[in-house]
């Protein structure tokens, strides 16, 4: 378990995600406005699974202070190959720094299991998010469809200290 203090948003956890969160991250990804307009087929029948949940490393953060609390955000780090595979914040949540916390939970996570690397395929509307927290842009990710109808920005996380590889 992790937890800070972000700005605004009183004490915050990192937990592992258990499969009785299966429900709240799935609402939270098909309830995402930066899902809305173009986008929002892409996630409309999205579903985080207890399978999902129990086969790869999902983390929530919640509130300290309330039991069980509301998600306010989730990741998913799968670790072969290395992918920040999902990475979502409540929309009532965001600002607050809740994102960089998940992301610095994430590296730690990555170090933890000797990664020097994070992939991120990003949706088009969060590639200035992932710049902001320390992403570098490796190139672009060409549409897919019918799944994905629209090129995306990919990144990487280099989680090695500067000068090591």
């Amino acid at each position: 378990m992790n937890s800070g203090v972000t700005p605004g948003s009183g004490s915050i956890t990192i937990r592992r995600a258990v499969v009785r969160d299966a429900k709240r991250l799935t609402r939270l990804v098909r309830g995402s406005r930066a899902y809305e307009g173009p986008y929002a087929a892409m996630v409309a029948d999205y579903r985080v699974g207890p399978d999902y949940i129990e086969t790869h490393r999902v983390f929530a953060a919640v509130a300290a202070d309330e039991h069980p609390g509301p998600v306010l955000g989730f990741y998913s780090l799968v670790l072969d190959p290395p992918e920040l595979d999902l990475l979502f914040v409540a929309d009532a949540a965001q600002g607050r720094g809740i994102g960089r916390l998940l992301v610095a939970h994430m590296m730690s996570e990555a170090r933890d299991a000797e990664l020097d690397r994070v992939l991120v395929v990003s949706h088009p509307p969060a590639e200035g998010f992932y710049r902001s927290a320390g992403a570098v842009r490796t190139g672009t990710v060409s549409a897919n469809p019918p799944a994905v109808l629209w090129d995306r920005p990919a990144f990487e996380f280099r989680t090695a200290p500067d000068g090591v590889s």
